[in-house]
């Protein structure tokens, strides 16, 4: 830090000077891609919807192609563009945007956009996780539902322009941390897949033909019922007056990647669908994203979220059918029947026909007990590496603030 403040009282004395992104750069909105043109091989490409779950700030590779006649068409991101979502259910998520490092030029289309500049990009990408853009883009960012940015809005919010020398300096120190902590998330992912292996196993049984069969290697007499055998979707309704940020739960503050809920932006108006503790709320649009959560609270939700309800408390607990709805085989499954090709949304008929397999309430208890303790190993953030990664978190966003925190040049 003393080695920045050094060159920024060097170079820039009086001040670092502050333009808006459309005077250091040209924003070219995509059209025209879709996850149905993917190939196997062809042109690079990255689709808007992959910026929010599959890529980091920066990359040199494409997860995706299609083919040469429609990459013609398509706008083209080259070497240091970035690449920007310019829709999502969610203000966080909105603007969310990865740099192309990689050689040549790779294709993206609709909801994107590409900013061109003449900066650091990684400087760039830093400072579009930074709070002072995130200040700047929640007054431009539109809707309800679907949260949206024109380019013209993009092109007002500024962003500090200290020399290459500062820009090259400050991305240096926070690749540091950048690195570090992807070290600390590979280590998790790891532990992820371990817990993932286990609950496969022990929420795999031998025989669904009511027989006896083996749950991690233990005898259990199993049988096979269809979810809406088991449960059913609540339909109570709850008073708007008695929800509050903390209770009532939409698609947006539903956590991807069966990470469970955060506190809402919103409340609606009106009634809601009532849920209650034990009931399991899923997010209904676009199922790939993997939104689950175990109530263990009343509140309420909308008719974007399944309410799962179990009907048949002799026959199975919550906590056990939770476990069976939180594996991606059931992800897989309910993407599979979803509907739609911007926004799917899950069959909520096809859900309830999903088979669970049912052993014994103790062998449920079991699976559960085993389970919950694997999985407090990669989500307790009181200990451990979820722990660790917490802190370093914490402390690289600290210093990223604090080295895009700038004095402004007077005139």
């Amino acid at each position: 830090m003393s080695e920045i403040k050094k060159l920024i009282e060097k170079l820039c004395p009086n001040g670092v000077e502050f333009k808006k992104l459309g005077e250091i750069g040209t924003f070219t909105r995509g059209n025209g891609l879709q996850k149905k043109d993917f190939t196997d091989e062809g042109f690079p490409c990255i689709h808007y919807g992959q910026i929010y779950t599959r890529f980091g700030l920066f990359t040199d590779k494409t997860l995706s192609y299609c083919s040469s006649d429609l990459a013609a068409k398509l706008v083209k991101a080259k070497k240091g563009d970035m690449i920007i979502a310019c829709t999502s259910e969610n203000v966080e998520d909105v603007c969310k945007s990865v740099v192309w490092l990689g050689e040549g030029e790779i294709a993206t289309g609709g909801h994107a956009c590409v900013f061109s500049h003449n900066q650091d990009p990684k400087y760039v990408a830093y400072f579009f996780r930074s709070e002072h853009f995130f200040a700047q883009k929640k007054r431009y960012a539109k809707g309800v539902k679907v949260i949206d940015i024109k380019i013209g809005d993009l092109e007002k919010i500024e962003i500090p322009v200290p020399p290459i020398e500062v820009q090259s300096k400050i991305v240096e120190i926070l690749d540091n941390f950048t690195e570090l902590e992807a070290e600390l998330e590979a280590e998790l992912e790891a532990r992820r897949k371990q817990y993932e292996y286990y609950r496969n196993q022990l929420l795999t049984f031998d025989l669904p033909d009511g027989k006896a069969g083996k749950s991690g290697g233990v005898e259990s007499n199993v049988k096979w019922m269809k979810l809406g055998e088991i449960s059913m979707y609540a339909k109570e309704r709850i008073d708007g007056n008695l929800l509050s940020t903390e209770n009532y739960v939409g698609v947006e503050n539903l956590l991807k990647d069966k990470g469970g809920k955060t506190s809402s932006s919103s409340v609606p108006s009106g009634n809601a669908i009532k849920f209650k503790p034990g009931d399991i709320l899923i997010g209904n649009i676009r199922p790939y994203l993997k939104k689950i959560w175990l109530a263990n609270i009343i509140g309420g939700t909308n008719g974007d979220v399944l309410c799962i309800r179990v009907s048949r408390n002799d026959l199975v607990s919550s906590d056990y059918l939770y476990k069976c709805l939180s594996s991606d085989s059931f992800f897989n499954y309910d993407n599979s029947h979803a509907k739609g090709g911007k926004m799917p949304r899950g069959d909520k008929k096809a859900v309830m026909e999903y088979s669970i397999p049912i052993p014994p309430l103790e062998e449920q208890e079991r699976i559960v007990s085993i389970l919950d303790r694997f999985e407090a190993l990669t989500t307790d953030l009181q200990s451990g590496l979820p722990a660790e990664i917490e802190a370093r978190r914490k402390q690289y966003e600290y210093y990223r603030e604090k080295l895009l925190t700038f004095k402004r040049k007077t005139a």
